[in-house]
């Protein structure tokens, strides 16, 4: 077995140190008052190996004694000297959240967020994405975006955040492939001051919206945009009437059999196959 001082086997269930994979909500691990502090928790060697691809700073590491010389090996390697709990999958079983992942946790810092001007200034297809709150969705948006020739994602400040355990799950690790940020800190600087900065930085918009004004998704104009935003709205309601006002096109995904909507990261992978061509 590797031998590693930093190895530390689990005796103490209730040791601080197995706060951030037990007890603490996402919410505390967000840490909205001191940003700089947050946290946040990978799953899988594939999903963590991606993250620290991207800079991403590991804290600690909470596996299955047999991955020490398996498939965390070289993600122990990488990791330098954190800790890493360990301990038989019957025991970590009693930790809450840890049956539900592939064998391997690893706590990180979040990074900082970049401006939106870093990562649109040279991006030619952007996705928005609008009050989606379903973690489930962002994730599968970002996996989808990170697949179909997304440049970048731009959040709303009423978004699920993409770092929640179950989104970072679901987009298999790729929110550390695609560059994202938020529009913002604050609900009332959407859709006016964003939709502003999207025009500065030389965007046409296009709203992901059933209305009678909607033209079809092949529409020869929104391939020949030079720079478009692809808008997408929150389950159920969709974009906001004050939003879809605002974009320079109302896009629908034309459908068969009555059908008159799709879940909205069923809509993002549509949308990103067709719009997203180069």
């Amino acid at each position: 077995m590797m031998y590693a001082p930093n190895i530390i086997e689990i005796a103490d269930f209730e040791a601080p140190e197995l706060d951030v994979y037990a007890r603490l909500s996402e919410n505390q691990l967000l840490n909205r008052h001191e940003p700089e502090k947050g946290i946040f928790i990978a799953e899988s060697p594939k999903v963590i190996e991606r993250a620290l691809d991207a800079g991403c700073q590991p804290i600690s590491l909470l596996l299955e004694r047999k991955h020490i010389e398996g498939q965390a090996r070289d993600v122990i390697a990488r990791c330098g000297d954190i800790p890493v709990f360990t301990s038989d999958f019957e025991i970590l079983t009693q930790l809450t959240g840890f049956k539900l992942t592939r064998g391997v946790l690893c706590a990180m810092r979040r990074p900082p967020l970049p401006s939106v001007e870093n990562i649109c200034g040279q991006a030619r297809r952007i996705a928005i994405l609008e009050n989606i709150m379903n973690p489930t969705n962002i994730g599968a948006i970002f996996r989808s975006a990170a697949a179909l020739n997304i440049d970048a994602v731009l959040l709303t400040p009423g978004c699920s955040n993409p770092l929640y355990r179950r989104a970072i799950r679901v987009s298999m690790g790729t929110v550390f492939q695609i560059p994202w940020t938020f529009l913002g800190s604050e609900d009332s600087e959407w859709p006016d001051t964003g939709m502003k900065l999207l025009q500065k930085l030389g965007f046409r918009t296009a709203a992901m919206a059933l209305r009678d004004d909607s033209i079809p998704i092949d529409d020869a104009r929104l391939r020949a945009e030079d720079k478009l935003a692809i808008l997408l709205g929150t389950e159920g309601d969709g974009l906001s009437p004050s939003t879809i006002a605002n974009c320079d096109y109302t896009v629908r995904i034309p459908m068969s059999h009555g059908v008159d909507s799709l879940n909205v990261a069923a809509a993002s992978a549509v949308a990103f196959w067709e719009l997203g061509k180069k």
